[in-house]
């Protein structure tokens, strides 16, 4: 796999031609961030859990709105809670205003304990030991009314973490850690 190094190479990478580089580069992602309030709404393929929340307003993170996400996005096979980082909730509201969705997130996969990690490491050869689900850094999901391949183009343009698409399995994965596609 090739390593990428620049927003340019990412971009190349993505498929993404020149023209959507003004996008990229607006506004509208320091908007989002910005915003006095920021809701996402979340529904969990596996649990069924549905949550619609503003976890964030006037510029900071809202400690309850936090511990519902904690919650739904905990490891559903063990039960374990952990914090999510709240910079992929950033993302994950980044990604839907640039999508221009009003949808949910489907979640796939977000917290991982290390005991299911290592049992789905074992089932699949594409989970990763070191795998940025078990730092509460990573999310597998699909947004309603976005083509999958329109949510990955989406979350490429913000050159912000990791952006893994599963065409096949129909989601992407979004991260927190450094810069690269696949």
């Amino acid at each position: 796999m090739e390593v990428i190094r620049s927003r340019r190479g990412l971009l190349k990478a993505a498929g993404i031609l020149l023209p959507a580089l003004p996008l990229a580069l607006s506004p509208m992602a320091a908007l989002a961030r910005t915003q006095r309030s920021r809701e996402l709404r979340f529904y969990h393929t596996h649990t069924s859990e549905k949550l619609s929340v503003v976890y964030a307003a006037d510029g900071a993170y809202i400690p309850q709105a936090l511990d519902e996400i904690n919650h739904l996005l905990r490891d559903f096979r063990s039960g374990v809670v952990h914090p999510i980082d709240p910079r992929l909730l950033d993302v994950l509201y980044e990604v839907q205003t640039l999508s221009g969705s009003s949808g949910r997130y489907e979640i796939i996969s977000a917290f991982r304990s290390p005991s299911t990690n290592e049992m789905l490491r074992h089932r699949s050869t594409g989970v990763a030991q070191k795998s940025l689900h078990l730092q509460g850094q990573a999310v597998d999901v699909r947004l309603d009314g976005v083509a999958t391949s329109n949510l990955r183009r989406a979350a490429l343009s913000l050159g912000r973490g990791g952006v893994g698409y599963y065409p096949d399995s129909d989601f992407v994965h979004l991260d927190t850690g450094r810069v690269r596609a696949w």
